[in-house]
C-alpha cells in the first residue's frame, strides 16, 4: 500500500514545487508536511490558503486511495476548507482520514497543523471518488 501512494506522490508536480514530502501511510490515514518557504507565503507571511488547501487535499485523496482496489485511481469531487488560524508555522502537517469508504465515493476529513501537531489551522470535509485506471 506505501509503495503505491509513494509512487503516485512522486508524480505530483504540485507536490514537488511545495516541497511537500509524505510523511505517514496506513490504511485510512495519510500525513503529508510542507516545510516553510518565502515562496509560500501570502502578504503577511503566513502559509497561503492555496498551499494548505492543496497539501490537505491530497492527504485527503491518498487517504481514499488507500481504501480503493488496486486497479482504481482517486479524484476530488468536492470539498469545504475551513481556516481556524494563521499559518504562522515552519511546517504543516496534513492529515487526512477516510469516515466512510464506499465503492464509488469516500468521504474524508483532513486537519492541518503547525509544527508541533497542536495548533489546528484548518479542517477539510472532502469528498473522493474511485475511477478506473
Amino acid at each position: 500500500m506505501y509503495d503505491r501512494i509513494k509512487q503516485s506522490f512522486e508524480k505530483q508536480g504540485i507536490m514537488k514545487t511545495l516541497n511537500a514530502q509524505l510523511a505517514e501511510v496506513e490504511k485510512g490515514q495519510v500525513k503529508i508536511t510542507c516545510e516553510f518557504s518565502e515562496a509560500l507565503t501570502q502578504h503577511n507571511g503566513f502559509f497561503h490558503a492555496g498551499v494548505i488547501t492543496t497539501i490537505v487535499d491530497s492527504a485527503c485523496g491518498y487517504s481514499a486511495l488507500t481504501t480503493m482496489p488496486e486497479n482504481a485511481n482517486v479524484l476530488t469531487v468536492e470539498f469545504k476548507v475551513n481556516f481556524m488560524k494563521p499559518a504562522n508555522t515552519d511546517k504543516l502537517i496534513a492529515i487526512g482520514k477516510v469516515l466512510q469508504a464506499g465503492r464509488t465515493l469516500t468521504i474524508c476529513e483532513g486537519y492541518v497543523y503547525d509544527s508541533n501537531e497542536e495548533k489546528l489551522i484548518a479542517k477539510m470535509t472532502a469528498t473522493m471518488i474511485a475511477v478506473q485506471q
